[in-house]
């Protein structure tokens, strides 16, 4: 593993943690656990459970989660994080769990990074015992909004941010996704994350450095379009508003 691919991991995982901690985020992991419906020891896992947090939270309220993400210094992270918690290594399309092994299933802003999002609902539907729920939750690139004096160019950055997803629309298709890998009681809920803390403007500026790796914008234009993002968090003027769906169901 490279010196840049740690740095790289090091940076998402501090974006990350940003986001996790705002009030909108918690509200909606929350309301995630909620609808998961678990009763006291039942288990669950926590697809793409990055640095575990979900996993720790879910151990709290009395499961026996499992946390699987395929990025071996997310979790390295995450054991160091919640050395009581449980994780392994595995993808969305391919669980290290046997055949009905779980009550619960949950895979937060996680279907968009997948090449095949219904390979991953048949997963789900493979280790999910019966009667066992299932919730999806995840923000439509399409529909993210930021706040900026340069509407065009945020445009662009923002087009270019969802274009890096292998599916970033993938969030408006959650209902149709869980019907179509036979799962039963599909129910979708839509919030909007605000988010208005300086704390959230590294993950802004990420979004302005991937718009000029990706070639969509100028070094020059993704300065200037930094620079107003930095004087809006300066001035507790940041606001960025993320549509999220959260989609829950039951395998029959």
């Amino acid at each position: 593993m490279t010196e840049d691919t740690m740095d790289a991991t090091a940076g998402l995982i501090a974006r990350l943690d940003a986001a996790e901690t705002e009030a909108a985020a918690v509200r909606l992991r929350h309301r995630s656990y909620d609808l998961l419906d678990l009763s006291p020891g039942a288990s669950v896992v926590d697809v793409g459970c990055g640095t575990g947090r979900a996993v720790a939270e879910l151990h709290q309220r009395g499961a026996a989660a499992l946390g699987v993400d395929p990025d071996e210094l997310m979790l390295a992270t995450a054991r160091r994080r919640w050395p009581g918690a449980e994780f392994r290594t595995g993808s969305a399309e391919s669980l290290p769990l046997p055949d009905q092994a779980v009550s619960g299933y949950r895979a937060d802003k996680v279907l968009h990074e997948v090449p095949d999002p219904a390979a991953a609902l048949a997963e789900a539907h493979r280790v999910l015992s019966p009667g066992g729920r299932i919730v999806l939750v995840g923000q439509d690139w399409d529909a993210l909004m930021i706040d900026s004096s340069h509407p065009d160019l945020t445009r662009t950055i923002l087009r270019s941010q969802a274009d890096s997803r292998p599916n970033p629309r993938v969030a408006r298709a959650y209902r149709n996704l869980l019907l179509d890998a036979g799962f039963h009681d599909v129910a979708v809920e839509a919030h909007t994350g605000i988010f208005t803390d300086p704390g959230f403007l590294p993950m802004v500026e990420a979004f302005g450095a991937r718009a000029v790796t990706a070639g969509s914008v100028t070094a020059e234009q993704g300065a200037v379009w930094a620079g107003d993002q930095r004087f809006r968090a300066r001035h507790d003027r940041l606001f960025v508003a993320f549509p999220m769906f959260v989609a829950s169901a039951r395998r029959p």
